[in-house]
Order: C-alpha cells, then structure tokens, then sequence
C-alpha cells in the first residue's frame, strides 16, 4: 500500500446535524449537506484520490466504443485498500458520524467505496437503486456521493426520485438502459418529486438511502466530474440471502467469508463509528 507522503487533515472532528436535516433525511431518502469538508481538505485530498484512481484504472477504451453504463462513469473501488491516503479519507469519522445519525443508528460499517469519474461528454446514469446490488438485511444502508471539484448541474448533478426508499426493493434491475426506461416511466407513474439540489462546491455531499432511485445526466462539460464516494451500513447487519447474481457477486466481492444469515462483518468491513 503507498505510503502518505505529505500530511492530510484526519477528518474526525463532528459535522453539526440538526433535528430538520434528520427528519428531512428520513422523509425524502436523500439530502444535500454543504462544506462536509472545507476547501483546504478537497485541496490535500483531491490529488491523492486522483493519483490513485489514475493508477487503478484499467479502462482504454473510448467511450463510443463503451455501453451506457461504460459511458456513464470511470468506476473505481475500494481505493482504501491500496493507498494510505485514500484510506484516511474513506475512514473519517465525520462522514460515518453523519451516516449513522442521518439513518438513525448506534454504528455503521463500511461496504466499500468507490471513486466516480464521469469523463467530458461522459453519458448518462441511469435510474436505479443501488441496493439491487447488495445482499444486506436492512433497510439501513446509505452512500455519500462526494465531489472533489466544484459541478455544475451541466456535468452531471444527482437526481433523486424523493420518497422512493420508504417502498423498499424495486425488483431485479440492473444499472441499465432497461433500468433507465422502467425507472423512469415508473417514477412519472406513481408521482415522486424528482429533486436536484443543484450545483455543488467541492466538499458538499450528497447522501442518500440504499433504495432510493436515483440518477445523473451526462456530462455535457470539457472537465472530468470527480466524485468520491463511501458506502456504509448499520453495525450488527446480517447477510441477506442472494436473490440476483448481483448479489452473489457483491458477497464474495465485499463480504468475503461472510455466510447469509450470519453477520456482515468481513475484514473489508471494519466498523467506522460507533457511539456505543
């Protein structure tokens, strides 16, 4: 694993939540918190995450020769395990703090992170529930969508179908142009409010629940949309039996040696907060 070679802020110190943020959270599925990090922490850690997801990458292809979800971002995981410095950031306390208050738990551990870097003229995202993807027992799970630049929504903003969480799983769809279709007829159909909270600086965030539907439109910019992203759930979740081959690959991807039925708690799983 590379080493840090210069010092980063530790990121630990509390993010203030009020009562309405948290009520907010629970009602819509998601929100759009401001200055998560100050510019002075973007700027030590952008070029770390940067250098790392350069370093990870293994796609060479175009993106007219990619299918939409190739266009839609380059997707890169679990930076933690491969650079001290990405690990102090998928760490920090004050991210897993703001989960776990905004979900309404004692704990939460990590599922994994993920850097998405939605290229100039990248393509759309489609709608989709994330938690189609993850064999968890609970309702749960949530992801902070962070960018390291500022966005505009030309580049690629957030959509997100508010209150769609509360109906739980859609059924098996992938991220998909087949998702884009069903999602998106679906949402006009039983009338959720779609919200973009707009542009945003480097260091806001987003987060939003594992069953909300979301999605992003291309990037019709010049400049790469860099965004960070860390998945958790609640400390003391369960396996939940794979139903979708999704699901059977994210088990043995991020729960090695975890069983269904038996406890989420690998070592790529380590408890981020707990106020226990």
């Amino acid at each position: 694993m590379a080493t840090v070679s210069v010092p980063l802020p530790d990121l630990a110190n509390d993010y203030a939540l009020t009562e309405e943020q948290q009520q907010s959270y629970q009602e819509n599925g998601h929100i759009c918190l401001r200055n998560v990090c100050s510019s002075d922490e973007v700027a030590a850690f952008r070029p770390v995450l940067g250098e790392t997801v350069t370093k990870l990458n293994t796609e060479t292809r175009s993106l007219q020769e990619r299918d939409t979800y190739g266009k839609a971002f380059l997707q890169i995981t679990n930076l933690w395990t491969q650079d001290e410095g990405a690990k102090r950031f998928v760490m920090a306390q004050r991210f897993a703090k703001i989960a776990a208050d905004l979900t309404g738990v004692e704990g939460v551990r990590l599922y994994h992170d993920q850097a998405l870097y939605k290229e100039a003229h990248g393509g759309f995202t489609p709608w989709h529930q994330d938690q189609h993807y993850w064999p968890l027992d609970t309702d749960n799970t949530i992801t902070m969508w962070m960018p390291l630049v500022d966005v505009t929504p030309e580049m690629g903003v957030m959509e997100f179908a508010s209150g769609s969480h509360t109906e739980g799983y859609f059924g098996d769809l992938e991220i998909s142009d087949e998702s884009e279709e069903h999602f998106n007829r679906f949402v006009k159909e039983r009338g959720f409010e779609r919200v973009c909270h707009g542009a945003m600086k480097a260091g806001d965030a987003t987060f939003h629940s594992g069953w909300t539907l979301h999605c992003a439109p291309g990037n019709n910019s010049e400049r790469t949309r860099e965004v960070m992203t860390v998945i958790y759930f609640a400390d003391g979740t369960k396996v939940k039996e794979p139903d979708n081959q999704n699901r059977k690959n994210d088990l043995a991807e991020w729960l090695p040696g975890c069983v269904p039925g038996g406890p989420a708690a690998s070592p790529l799983n380590p408890v981020l907060f707990s106020c226990r």
